[in-house]
Formats: C-alpha cells, sequence, structure tokens
C-alpha cells in the first residue's frame, strides 16, 4: 500500500511505461479503481536552422499504422535531465547538436490516464554532430527541413496529426 493510503497493483511492465492498476479515495470521497500508464518524461524538440524554418521527421507508427511528420521526441533517460535528454534526441534524431536550448514549457499530453509530462523545447545553433549518432533499433526515420508555413499545412492537412506537432508549432 503507497504511503498515502493507496493500494496499488502493477498489471504491466514493458520497455516504456509501466500500468498500475490502484485502489484510490477520491477527493470528494469514494473509493475507485484508477488505471494509470506510468511513463517517464519525454522531450519535444523543435529544431530551427533558423527563424524561419524547422527539422521534421517522417516516422512508421505502428499504433496508428502510418507514416507520419512530426517533431523530433524521446523519453528522458533516469540519468538524465531534461536538457540532456533534447540535446542526445537532437543528435540522434537529426544528427546535429544545438548551439542553444529555449525551454518552452511543460504539457500532460493525456492526464486522465498517463502521468507522462512533455518537455518542449525550441533549438538553434544547430551544427552537424562530430560522429554519427546510433539511432534506436525501431526507428527508421527522414529527416527534412520545412518552412514554418509548410509545417503548419502538414498539420492541417493530417500528415502531421500527432498533437505534440500541432502544440509545439503553436509555442513558437
Amino acid at each position: 500500500m503507497a504511503s498515502d493510503g493507496r493500494r496499488q497493483r502493477t498489471v504491466f511492465t514493458g520497455r516504456v511505461f509501466t500500468v498500475e492498476s490502484d485502489r484510490v479515495r477520491l477527493p470528494h470521497g469514494p473509493e475507485a479503481i484508477m488505471d494509470v500508464i506510468r511513463h517517464p518524461p519525454s522531450v519535444v524538440l523543435l529544431p530551427m536552422p533558423d527563424p524561419r524554418h524547422i527539422v521534421l521527421v517522417r516516422q512508421y507508427r505502428y499504433a496508428i499504422d502510418r507514416w507520419i511528420w512530426e517533431v523530433p521526441a524521446g523519453s528522458v533517460d533516469p540519468d538524465e535531465t531534461p536538457e540532456q535528454a533534447a540535446t542526445r534526441e537532437c543528435h540522434e534524431e537529426i544528427g546535429q547538436v544545438p548551439g542553444r536550448l529555449d525551454r518552452l514549457g511543460a504539457f500532460y499530453p493525456t492526464p486522465g490516464y498517463c502521468d507522462e509530462v512533455m518537455v518542449f523545447f525550441k533549438l538553434t545553433g544547430l551544427a552537424v554532430a562530430d560522429h554519427a549518432a546510433e539511432p534506436d533499433e525501431d526507428e527508421d526515420i527522414e529527416v527534412k527541413v520545412f518552412s514554418l508555413t509548410e509545417a503548419h499545412h502538414l498539420v492541417q492537412s493530417g500528415e502531421a496529426p500527432d498533437m505534440k506537432t500541432a502544440l509545439g508549432l503553436t509555442l513558437l
């Protein structure tokens, strides 16, 4: 039992997240069973080679069975800060390293059932890394620079249908 009286039961542990089924007392009194996905924090990257362009990646997303354009992103490892994760993910996903990171905000994409927080960064001063990155085994990434206008059109047309990309573009 958790120190606050919750009774927690882990029902699934995977590579990226854990699912818990918790019996909790709700703020207004009754008890309920709440299923929660426990996910590490993630970083969302808005890499900008100049003020009018952004780097997007095209990836196959199994959960929706399609290829989509999106802003680069990735999980924060247990031993890193969000800033360190943003620099590492930028190198891994687009082969560049940022000269500057500006934190734009942190948001919960699905707080009804998941505790993941996404930390958004604008990355500028991009430079080609001095060594090649090792992409994750499950990644097959195409990298392309778009004007901000083109990126907004990709969101509107459904070619960039994920929420982190749509939100990220509004933060610029």
